[in-house]
C-alpha cells in the first residue's frame, strides 16, 4: 500500500476533512438503507476516538449543481448519531463563512456533516475555486469514498492540491487490498464471472483479466454478442452488432479460458418496464427460436458454471447472469450467488464487484457469506480494468 492510510496520520486537534459515500436511498425523507454509512464507521470512529475534529462531506443523488431539498444530506444526521453514539452537527452549506464558523467551533472528538457537495456545479467540474474553498476547512484530508474514487471531482482530487496531507480511509484500503490481491497474487484456481447487459462496458475488464484468470465465465445479455461471433443464431436476444468482431477476437485470445453458456431461458414476449414476461423455454445456446429473447442462463449452464467454481480459490464476480430483477429470470444469478457462498465456506476468497452483482447477492440473502462486497460498482469495474483511480492516485505517498 504505497499511499498514506488514516492510521498513519496524527489527527489529534486537527481539522480532518473526510470524503465519505453517504449517497444513500431516501424514502419519505428518511434513510431507507444505511449500509454505505455503516461502511464508513471504522474511519469515522478512528478519527473521533483519536481526537480529530471531523468534517464529513458527501454527495447524494444527481442534483446537477442545483439546491434540491429532496437530496439534502440532513436525513443522515439522526442515523449517524445513532451509529456513532455522539451528537452530529449539520451545516446547511458545504462552503462559505457559516461553514467556516461551524468548523472553527468544533472541539476534538466532535463531528460536522456538510450539505450535499453536488448542490454546487464546482464539485463535478473539479473547479479550482470550489476545491480551494473546501480545502480551507481542513488541516488534513481523508478519502474513504471508494464509490467515487474513479471520479476526478473537487472533493476527491481538486481538494488534494491545496492540503498537504491526504490519506485513504479504511474502506478504500480494504477495497484496494481485496481487489488488488485478486489481480496481483490470486490463490488459484482464479475464476472470474462476468455478466450484465453489454459487452461494451466490460471489454477492458475482459482484456485485463484474461491473462490473469484460469477461467472467465460469461453470462447475462453480453454473452449473446459472443454467441453471435461464433456464427450462431440468437433470435432477438440482446446484441451489440458493432462489437461482434471484437467478441470474436476475444474468443480467439481466450481459448478454453473463456466459457460461454450452453443453454438459456428464452421467451417470445418480454416487457421489462411492466415486468411482463411470456412463457419461458429452455433452449440450447445454438438453437434459440427466431422470435425469442434470451433472459437468463439455463440449467445446463448453471451446472457447468457451478462445477468450475467448486474448486476455485479466488473468485471475482461482476454482473448478473440474466434479468435478475424479475423472479422468473433470476435463477441463474441466484445460483451463482449460492455457488460463491459455498466456495467461501470451502475457503475461497470471493469478491463481488458492486453494482448489480452486489444487489443480486443482497436480494438472494447471501451478502454475509461473501468475503468482500465492493461498495463501488463503477470504481471496482475500473480497478478490474487495470485503470488508476484518480481519487486514490491524488493521495499522499507513504
Amino acid at each position: 500500500m504505497s499511499k498514506l492510510i488514516v492510521s498513519d496520520i496524527d489527527v489529534k486537534g486537527q481539522r480532518v476533512l473526510t470524503r465519505v459515500d453517504f449517497n444513500v436511498p431516501l424514502e419519505n425523507g428518511q434513510v431507507a438503507n444505511d449500509k454505505r454509512m455503516r461502511a464508513a464507521l471504522p474511519t469515522i470512529n478512528n478519527i473521533l476516538d483519536r481526537g480529530g475534529r471531523l468534517i464529513l462531506m458527501s454527495h447524494l443523488g444527481r442534483p446537477k449543481g442545483q439546491r434540491v431539498s429532496e437530496m439534502s444530506l440532513s436525513p443522515c444526521v439522526p442515523v449517524l448519531e445513532k451509529l456513532i453514539g455522539r451528537p452530529v452537527r449539520f451545516a446547511q452549506e458545504c462552503i462559505g463563512p457559516e461553514v467556516e464558523k461551524a468548523v472553527d467551533s468544533l472541539s476534538s472528538g466532535q463531528v460536522l456533516l456538510l450539505e450535499n457537495l453536488r448542490f454546487h456545479k464546482g464539485e463535478t467540474d473539479n473547479d479550482e475555486t470550489f476545491s480551494k474553498a473546501l480545502a480551507s476547512l481542513a488541516d488534513v484530508y481523508v478519502n474513504d469514498a471508494f464509490g467515487t474514487a474513479h471520479r476526478a471531482h473537487a472533493s476527491t482530487v481538486g481538494v488534494t492540491k491545496f492540503i498537504a496531507i491526504g490519506a485513504m480511509g479504511f474502506l478504500i484500503e480494504k477495497e484496494i487490498t481485496y481487489l488488488g490481491d485478486a489481480l496481483k497474487e490470486p490463490e488459484r484456481p482464479f475464476v472470474a464471472v462476468l455478466g450484465g447487459a453489454k459487452i461494451s462496458g466490460k471489454i477492458d475488464v475482459i482484456e485485463n483479466l484474461l491473462p490473469k484468470v484460469d477461467r472467465l465465465l460469461v453470462g447475462g445479455g453480453m454473452a449473446f454478442t459472443f454467441v453471435k461471433a461464433k456464427g450462431m443464431q440468437i433470435g432477438s436476444s440482446l446484441l451489440e452488432s458493432d462489437k461482434v468482431e471484437l467478441a470474436g477476437s476475444l474468443l480467439e485470445k481466450g481459448g478454453k479460458k473463456l466459457v460461454l453458456p450452453e443453454d438459456c431461458l428464452s421467451t417470445d414476449r418480454f416487457d421489462f418496464s411492466k415486468r411482463e414476461i411470456g412463457k419461458l423455454t429452455e433452449s440450447a445456446i445454438d438453437a434459440i427460436p427466431a422470435s425469442h429473447t434470451a433472459l437468463d442462463i439455463g440449467p445446463l449452464s448453471v451446472v457447468r458454471f457451478k462445477g468450475l467454481l467448486k474448486n476455485a480459490k479466488t473468485i471475482v464476480w461482476n454482473g448478473p447472469m440474466g434479468v435478475f430483477e424479475i423472479e422468473a429470470t433470476s435463477g441463474g444469478t441466484v445460483e451463482m450467488a449460492k455457488a460463491l457462498a459455498e466456495a467461501t465456506k470451502n475457503g475461497a476468497t470471493t469478491i463481488i464487484g458492486g453494482g448489480d452483482s452486489a444487489a443480486a447477492v443482497e436480494k438472494a440473502g447471501l451478502a454475509d457469506q461473501m468475503t468482500h462486497i465492493s461498495t463501488g460498482g463503477g470504481a471496482s469495474l475500473e480497478f478490474l480494468e487495470g485503470k488508476v483511480l484518480p481519487g486514490v492516485a491524488a493521495l499522499s505517498d507513504r
